[in-house]
């Protein structure tokens, strides 16, 4: 699949649907916005927009990697799996956040949308805002985890 590269801001309706930006659709292989799968980030308050074909592709590397008759990986598997719902574009180029999905990320009024490759991330504003760091951090990560002695490919 092609890259989700964009940076969007969207508001949410009264019905707890937000536009899913044009960019996004035209980057999206055909049909995939019919049917995708949207939950709760493991990491951070906010949600995580898989297209069906990237989120078979996490649940493969999940099965592969675990074992359900293993209490610990059945408790991964479960808190994996917890807050997802299956999404879609509407008619409208909308998507409706479910409630609790919604009341996670603290999602209210506006969103960014942050395409990442194979997924996007979809932040309340508020929420968002909090969590960047400044340039000189982000140099500072860069360097840590891309320089050294890393082939370049």
């Amino acid at each position: 699949m092609t890259g989700l590269i964009g940076e969007h801001t969207a508001k949410v309706d009264s019905k707890g649907r937000i536009n899913f930006p044009s960019a996004f659709i035209r980057q999206l292989p055909e049909g995939a916005a019919d049917k995708m799968v949207l939950k709760a980030d493991i990491y951070k308050k906010c949600l995580i927009l898989y297209t069906m074909e990237e989120w078979n592709r996490q649940t493969d590397i999940i099965k592969a990697r675990t074992n359900s008759f293993n209490p610990k990986h059945a408790a991964f598997i479960r808190g994996f799996f917890k807050g997802t719902a299956e999404v879609k574009v509407d008619t409208g180029n909308r998507i409706l956040i479910p409630a609790n999905l919604a009341d996670y990320a603290e999602i209210r009024k506006d969103v960014y949308l942050l395409g990442q490759d194979s997924k996007i991330e979809i932040w309340a504003k508020e929420v968002y805002d909090k969590e960047q760091i400044s340039p000189e951090d982000f140099a500072k990560l860069a360097e840590e985890i891309m320089g050294g002695d890393l082939p370049l490919l």
